[in-house]
């Protein structure tokens, strides 16, 4: 510093709060400000340029590294206020300006109304506030207020009111609408710039910061660059690892299950993510790059090893994974060491195959084409799809299930749905006037949606497959754990194949169908048990059917109770089970069979039996199933593609909070909020909604703009059946459980002994 500057004392009277954190010196006759935190000397500006320094805001002075996190806050919530009164007082001038200009409108229009003779009985409804096309996006800066005041919408007339008073009483649901609009635009902008996908405002906590930006006022300061990666980072880990502890707490008495699931990424790396279920939610714990040692069962065997011991092995009743062999043979190593728990193949994968083996069957896919040709021609032009939307009263024809061969079977069961829809429109007069209804395709579409024998053929396979795609949501939903419920929705589908079929030489193709790919779970202890210990569908089933699973239910026993004197104990108490003694036999408790989830039920009504309740608690809180949908945008492939460590570390943790709070709100995501021709659904249904070859006329049928967006409305669908309380009571036909033939020659043997 030079030996020129004289220090000069600041007095009481300097009541800004940039004050406590600068020197004032005095050069001669100028005054110079020093920041306290890095030494940098201000010869002009004023207070206000060194609040900007500390604040971190760039343009009229460059930033403090040294500065602490709170103070800079400080600075930033200083400078807003600055900016918010003038914003205020610039809101004040525009709403007076809109305001004259809204009263001059309306005696314009009421003159105009007067001289060309209109009715004035006639209501004139409020023009829609749409967002003027010269919206500020599109504004030089230096355009003032009066500018944006006479941008301002016109308004019609309501019928007996003055013109005055009209606007009077429009003007507090405008403003409303006209505030809306600068916030949403403003929202687009950062949105738009920062290549932010548009379906992240479909996050549950997009609105949450909405309100409490809006709650605070002008008080609002927004974060840095480096708050974000910091402090804000920090405390974001922090928060996620509190819930984690808060779910871990319960796992000694639920138990838990270790997900292992492989992902396969851009690049061709194989990532392989480890989760932990439990009743409260899933988890993520951590990301491995296994690209070069996938193969490896010894390497799979030592992952595996090392995540149960960090969650706890006592904790752990099974570990979750593909199919694969190579799982296969780890899981085996696993068990071996440690024979307390579980390995088990993911039950929604072998569900998602019958679905695309049934698919295979030609009478099928003749029908799957038929109905996929009647949407992609939809789909690919802005009037029939306008058009379509409008008769179905704002329902899509595409229904979005959680794999491909879901949404294929949703689809054809939504269409099935609006067949009458779709029937009014292909005989309204705007179908017969519209160009597209004179081409081939839109002959094709007339045929098939005016054809019965179409209809009939896709409502058959909708009964046939509506079970397989109950028991596929069900065990990929974490509303509930889904080992009480899926052996039973397995035993549902192959009794409606039976019932709809009746032959047996026509249901065992479906039966070979689901008994293939079920076989190795359908003689898993594990789903055995959560059947037998579901009192919903316990006391509802036939004596020689618990005789058939019981021995599945001793291997539990044996396997996850270690001690023998409790597995004596556990044995004894099930007589007690078996026979609905004591508190199970309860009015209370026979009616809660039906109401309770079935752990909560033995919570209940278990006292009695305490070694068994508590075993059946932790086998009815498991899930079957990997998660079947993947978080978008979580920087997995780029934490381990970076060298650096402390980066590494960072995304690392950035990863962890992110797939974590995606798995926190999936349970409250809205399942209609996605348009079924978004560029993010397209692999789900790409069949559904592209076309097989582009062609130049359809750039003249792909105007987005003139669509009208789908409002995902259920009302011409019927009432929604809860896919548990569908699974009903009663399971008698033990056929059913016999499982898989040994061969064909079996069956075409006992379809000669029944004829």
């Amino acid at each position: 510093m030079g030996s020129n500057l004289e220090p000069v004392p600041v007095t009481s009277q300097k009541h800004d709060p940039a004050w406590k954190h600068c020197e004032m010196f005095k050069n001669g006759e100028r005054v110079q400000l020093k920041c306290i935190y890095c030494g940098k000397i201000f010869k002009g500006g004023g207070i206000h340029r060194i609040k900007e320094h500390l604040a971190g805001q760039k343009g009229n002075a460059s930033t403090c590294l040294r500065v602490q996190p709170d103070v800079r806050l400080l600075m930033q919530d200083s400078l807003n206020g600055v900016v918010m009164k003038k914003r205020k007082k610039q809101k004040l001038a525009e709403e007076i300006t809109t305001y004259n200009a809204g009263t001059a409108t309306s005696d314009i229009a009421a003159e105009f109304t007067d001289t060309c003779g209109l009715n004035t009985e006639v209501d004139l409804l409020p023009m829609p506030q749409a967002i003027e096309h010269t919206s500020n996006l599109f504004l030089n800066r230096d355009q003032g207020p009066n500018n944006i005041g006479a941008r301002k919408k016109k308004t019609r007339i309501r019928k007996g009111a003055s013109s005055s008073n009209n606007n009077a009483m429009l003007l507090p649901i405008n403003q409303s609408k006209r505030v809306n609009n600068h916030v949403h635009m403003a929202v687009a902008r950062f949105l738009l710039d920062a290549r932010v996908p548009l379906d992240s405002v479909n996050s549950v906590y997009f609105q949450p910061m909405i309100d409490v930006i809006a709650s605070q006022g002008a008080q609002v300061s927004a974060p840095s660059y480096h708050d974000l990666r910091s402090w804000v980072l920090k405390a974001s880990v922090q928060e996620v690892r509190n819930d984690i502890d808060q779910c871990s707490s319960t796992w000694a008495r639920t138990g838990c299950s270790v997900l292992v699931d492989e992902w396969i990424t851009g690049k061709g790396k194989t990532l392989l993510n480890f989760l932990v279920y439990c009743p409260e939610g899933t988890m993520f714990l951590r990301s491995v790059d296994a690209s070069t040692l996938i193969n490896s069962t010894d390497y799979l065997y030592e992952l595996l090893k090392e995540v149960v011991e960090e969650v706890g092995v006592r904790n752990v009743l099974q570990v979750v994974t593909s199919n694969e062999e190579r799982y296969i043979i780890a899981g085996k190593k696993l068990t071996d060491a440690y024979p307390t728990l579980f390995w088990t193949p993911c039950a929604a994968h072998s569900i998602d195959l019958m679905l695309e083996d049934l698919k295979k069957l030609e009478w099928i896919d003749t029908i799957m084409e038929q109905a996929k040709s009647i949407s992609r021609f939809i789909y690919n032009n802005n009037i029939l799809l306008s058009m379509m939307r409008k008769f179905t009263l704002g329902v899509d024809l595409v229904d979005l299930g959680v794999t491909r061969s879901a949404t294929d079977f949703l689809t054809l069961k939504r269409m099935v749905n609006i067949k009458h829809n779709l029937q009014s429109m292909v005989t309204s007069v705007e179908w017969a006037e519209s160009p597209y209804s004179k081409k081939p395709e839109g002959f094709a579409l007339l045929d098939y949606i005016s054809n019965q024998s179409f209809w009939s053929t896709c409502s058959l396979i909708c009964r046939l497959t509506d079970p397989i795609l109950r028991i596929l949501r069900m065990v990929s939903s974490e509303e509930r754990p889904a080992m009480a419920y899926i052996y039973a929705g397995v035993y549902r589908a192959k009794e409606t194949i039976k019932k709809e079929l009746v032959n047996k030489k026509d249901y065992s193709v479906y039966w070979n169908i689901i008994d293939h790919r079920w076989e190795s779970l359908q003689r898993h202890p594990l789903h055995a048990a959560g059947f037998y210990l579901n009192p919903k569908f316990f006391y509802t089933t036939e004596e020689d059917v618990h005789l058939h699973i019981r021995s599945l239910v001793y291997d539990c026993i044996e396997k996850l109770v270690p001690d023998p004197k409790t597995q004596d104990k556990i044995v004894k108490e099930t007589t007690s089970y078996v026979n609905s003694a004591g508190d199970f036999g309860r009015k209370m408790a026979v009616r809660a069979r039906d109401t309770l989830f079935p752990a909560e039920w033995w919570s209940t009504y278990g006292g009695g039996c305490p070694n068994l309740a508590r075993l059946a608690i932790r086998i009815l809180s498991q899930t079957s199933s990997l998660i079947r949908s993947k978080p978008g945008r979580v920087p997995l492939e780029e934490m381990h593609e970076t060298k650096n460590c402390i980066e590494h570390q960072r995304l690392n943790d950035l990863a962890f909070v992110q797939y974590n709070l995606w798995l926190r709100q999936r349970k409250n995501l809205v399942p209609d909020c996605m348009d079924s021709i978004s560029y993010e659904k397209m692999e789900l249904v790409h069949n559904w909604v592209s076309r097989r070859e582009q062609i130049s006329e359809d750039l003249e049928s792909s105007d987005w703009m003139t669509v009208d967006p789908p409002l995902g409305s259920i009302a011409p669908l019927g009432p929604l059946i809860d896919d548990i309380e569908a699974l009903g009571a009663g399971f008698d036909d033990f056929e059913i459980f016999g499982g898989p033939k040994d061969s064909e020659e079996e069956i075409v043997e006992e379809n000669t002994v029944n004829e």
